[in-house]
């Protein structure tokens, strides 16, 4: 005779079952785990929690080869369901979605453990580089590149900057993820915050004050970069000479030895001087030039408010408009040209604001004796403008 189960259990095990606790089938975009049976280069086999096989092959396992390449059998995976049952009875699954999945979650633990990773260059654009790290692609701004990959292109030119940056595809560079959402499936990295924490120590070994031995690395409008001990700090262009310069190129070149000075440090960001290692002409400029002096200089650079002119390497004067011509409103560019060699009277002597202002038309002018005249406030701004 048959034994008689007890009604607690059959109600126990109906329960299970229309709970889904006892056996819970999955849906299709479930992520299901499974353990492999068998592995080949067309297809993988996996057992899923004992109740049926199933298989990834074609695309679903070649696109994401990179994660699953070393499986071994018995090891535990993820997989994505396709297909409850395929034509050969398996369930049909894909290492796609959840190799996605696995990618932004590894790319959410980066972000928060600040890990520095490599990624690959894939494509450039005229804002930054387009990064592959795992399956994903993020970007990098131009401005989160280190300084040995930032585009220094004189001008700004962006067709310049966009044939640097492409020069950059297919090679590897160390980054880290400063910015992440897989809904907007954005990723953002920089490699500038990885320079800058591995140059912390170096820096710290540096001081203002101290003097340096360096290569110039390049030469951009506003200045020039110099290469020291593997840090690099810029000269700015204000602080290559003392006389005035249009570009850093007319006193430099890339590959020069150079000597300067370290005047400021933010963070990584090296502030260097040249011209605070030679002496300061202008301190002599009161022995070597007197008000009334006829001078000799040549002509550098023509403005509506008047000639810059050249007396020694170091020695730059302004002719003020009003000092060329007796004659209201005349246009500069009609008594002289750039590189013209002409004769000035000295009008004026500023030591410490490094201006002296020259007259042409007191050289046609009976010589008047007066005090000491000062340069046109107008001059002045000027002369900051350029």
């Amino acid at each position: 005779m048959a034994l008689k189960k007890p009604e607690n259990v059959n109600s126990e095990l109906g329960k299970l079952l229309a709970d889904g606790g006892y056996l819970k089938i999955p849906k299709v975009a479930d992520v299901v785990r499974g353990k492999v049976l068998s592995t080949n280069r067309r297809e993988v086999r996996l057992d899923i929690e004992g109740m049926t096989s199933g298989v990834i092959r074609g695309r679903e396992l070649f696109a994401e080869s990179a994660f699953y390449d070393n499986l071994k059998i018995g090891d535990e995976v993820d997989a994505t369901v396709l297909e409850l049952e395929n034509e050969n009875g398996d369930m049909e699954l894909s290492f796609r979605s959840a190799g996605q999945q696995k990618a932004w979650d590894e790319l959410r633990r980066l972000f928060t453990t600040s890990e520095i990773v490599p990624a690959k260059v894939v494509e450039a654009n005229k804002g930054g580089l387009l990064m592959r790290i795992g399956h994903v692609t993020g970007f990098l701004p131009v401005s989160q590149l280190s300084p040995e990959h930032y585009p220094r292109v004189s001008g700004g030119d962006k067709n310049k900057i966009l044939e640097k940056l492409r020069s950059y595809v297919g090679t590897d560079m160390d980054v880290r993820v400063i910015d992440v959402n897989e809904n907007e499936e954005k990723l953002i990295v920089s490699e500038k915050s990885v320079w800058e924490e591995r140059q912390k120590d170096l820096i710290s070994r540096y001081r203002v004050g101290d003097k340096v031995m360096g290569e110039i690395t390049a030469l951009a409008d506003f200045g020039a970069f110099v290469r020291f001990d593997t840090l690099e700090g810029l000269v700015h262009i204000s602080e290559i000479a003392w006389q005035r310069i249009d570009h850093p190129r007319d006193l430099l070149k890339v590959g020069q030895q150079v000597e300067a000075e370290i005047i400021g440090i933010e963070g990584s960001k090296i502030f260097l001087s040249m011209k605070k290692l030679v002496d300061d002409p202008w301190k002599r400029i009161q022995e070597e030039y007197k008000i009334g002096d006829t001078v000799k200089g040549k002509v550098l650079k023509i403005n509506p408010f008047g000639f810059f002119v050249e007396l020694t390497p170091e020695i730059h004067g302004l002719a003020h408009v009003s000092e060329l011509s007796n004659q209201p409103n005349i246009d500069p560019t009609t008594l002289g040209k750039i590189g013209d060699e002409m004769e000035f009277k000295v009008v004026s002597i500023e030591p410490k604001e490094h201006r002296l202002g020259l007259s042409l038309k007191a050289m046609t002018e009976p010589e008047v004796k007066t005090e000491e005249v000062k340069a046109p406030e107008e001059t002045k701004e000027e002369v900051k403008a350029e």
